[in-house]
């Protein structure tokens, strides 16, 4: 039910509250469900670590502490830091919310005020921090670690180190099994300021971005050229993301029929599907990576990357690299440039024909799409980058040394992607026009006025409107107020030439009509009045009988 002011306009508070509501209610959801399915609930409350998780993939910051001295460490060895986004819990609250707000927007028409295009994005910004504040008050909990829960077989023959949710890390030293039976309580909380410019930097973004690639949004008047050149572009490129993270989710749905723990592979592609094929995507597109890992979370990596970064120094990630340890790896970059690809059919279909030929037309979407390639690309890498310097002693592994980071260049990914836009979008806008598909989709904001649509019969020659020629030549004769002296006559017969003609013919004026007559009484002018009315005429047919012929 919507909710409406005197003026018909959606309420922005009302709006922003629903909006923000239902974009939690969906990540804390997707978050609950994936640490269920990892089975990290049997290690402590599922409530605070869902709202951790949530404030993780907001931007926000959780700080792990404990009791950590029964597993051997103690001082700086036994801390942990964890710098990781849940990309899958960040998907689904960026698309409720932007739905949310491009909704809002609807009541503004076809073009929406800047002031009320600000107030309406800083009222759910501001409702968002708010709920914010309270998942980071949440956030705060206690998980009990034990060791005979994490040391299978309590220390003998060969212990090994077993993650909920991630599986086996190998064995254990030799020297560590006294302390399999060990116990400790960690706990873990949300550092409140860092979460909330976190979380503020991070709606901002969402609000921008639903704002460029949401097509039929309206905008602000002085912004209208974005219909035809931005959006195309964005909402191809996010449409293009989606279906990859779509595409991964697939994968790992087919994964789960042949393993023996479907319910950890569901559990990690719900969480971080997104984080391994927006990873891949900057990768695949010969984005050059550093990175290294030491420890037991070599374990969490996958092959061939684990073999890469196993010498626990920083090493250059690249395609490379990775196809001379596993030849498979040059999929990656044939998947990559289709899916470039296939941005760059979309831009040139959603993109309006406008002037000029195919060459230009090709032009236009190129530039679009370098431009917007060029800024996707390097927030793809930020938003995938991991930073883990963790001290697994709170886990039972005496390796304080233990750590992951990888990291993605942002110039070279910026230069990158402004290279594979232009040409993808080149490539996309020649194959729509040659198929006669280019502006097929473009919606009815991006037409310029006066331009037909595709589809349309005056779709080939587009352009302003122009006006119709005038029915005669305007003439000073004829219009006094041409007069070239600023002569003017009272009338129109005034003029020279109609003078020189005389004045027109008139027509013979008609015959007056008389007055009508009163039905009785004597006659208003003296005249006698009318005779009266003779007997109505005789029936026609035979007399009797109502004019029947009688019976034989």
């Amino acid at each position: 039910m919507t909710i409406t002011s005197d003026r018909g306009r959606a309420r922005p508070a009302l709006i922003a509250v629903a909006g923000v509501g239902w974009a939690f209610l969906a990540m804390a959801g997707t978050a609950a469900l994936g640490l269920h399915l990892l089975g990290a609930d049997r290690a402590g409350a599922l409530g605070p670590m869902t709202a951790a998780v949530v404030v993780l993939a907001t931007g926000g910051s959780v700080e792990p502490s404990g009791a950590v001295e029964a597993f051997g460490l103690t001082g700086a060895g036994a801390r942990s830091s964890i710098d990781v986004l849940p990309l899958g819990v960040t998907l689904v609250g960026a698309l409720v919310l932007g739905a949310a707000f491009v909704r809002s927007l609807r009541p503004a028409g076809p073009v929406v005020g800047g002031r009320e295009l600000a107030a309406r994005a800083g009222v759910m910004a501001a409702v968002f921090l708010l709920v914010l504040g309270g998942l980071a008050w949440a956030g705060s909990s206690t998980v009990t670690i034990d060791g005979t829960a994490l040391v299978p077989g309590g220390g003998d023959g060969g212990p090994k180190l077993e993650l909920p949710g991630i599986g086996d890390l190998g064995d254990l030293p030799d020297r560590l099994a006294g302390l399999a039976r060990a116990k400790a309580a960690v706990g873990f909380s949300v550092r409140t300021g860092p979460s909330l410019l976190g979380g503020a930097a991070w709606v901002l973004v969402v609000l921008l971005v639903t704002l460029l690639a949401a097509r039929t949004a309206p905008l602000p008047h002085g912004a209208r050229a974005l219909h035809r050149s931005v959006r195309p572009a964005a909402s191809a490129l996010c449409a293009v993301l989606v279906l990859a993270v779509a595409a991964g989710w697939a994968a790992a749905a087919g994964a789960t029929a042949g393993d023996d723990h479907p319910g950890r592979i569901a559990g990690a592609a719900l969480l971080g599907a997104p984080n391994g094929v927006w990873l891949g995507l900057p990768l695949g597109l010969f984005v050059p990576w550093h990175g290294r890992a030491a420890g037991s979370l070599l374990g969490v990596l996958p092959d061939p990357l684990d073999r890469l970064l196993n010498g626990g120094a920083d090493q250059t990630v690249g395609v490379g690299r990775l196809v001379g340890l596993d030849d498979r790896v040059l999929l990656l970059p044939a998947a990559c440039a289709l899916a470039v690809l296939l941005a760059g059919v979309l831009t040139a279909v959603r993109t309006p024909r406008g002037t000029g030929g195919a060459a230009a037309y090709a032009g236009r979407c190129a530039l679009a799409l370098g431009a917007v390639t060029a800024v996707a690309l390097p927030l793809l890498a930020l938003a995938t980058r991991v930073r883990a310097d963790a001290s697994l002693s709170v886990l039972g592994i005496d390796a304080a040394g233990a750590g992951l980071e990888l990291s993605g260049s942002v110039p070279l990914a910026a230069l990158l992607g402004a290279v594979w836009g232009l040409g993808a979008g080149a490539v996309g806008g020649l194959l729509a026009w040659g198929t006669g598909a280019a502006g097929r989709r473009a919606v009815p904001y991006a037409h310029a006025y006066g331009e037909a649509p595709a589809g349309d019969p005056a779709a080939g020659a587009p352009g302003p409107h122009r006006p119709s020629p005038r029915y005669g030549a305007a003439s000073p004769d004829t219009n006094p107020y041409l007069r070239p002296d600023g002569q003017r006559y009272g009338s129109l017969y005034d003029s020279p030439t109609h003078q020189a003609a005389g004045p027109p013919e008139r027509s013979p004026e008609p015959p007056p009509v008389p007055p009508p007559v009163p039905p009785s009484g004597e006659h208003r002018y003296g005249s006698p009045p009318p005779p009266p009315p003779g007997p109505p005429p005789p029936p026609r047919g035979w007399p009797g009988r109502g004019g029947r012929p009688p019976r034989r």
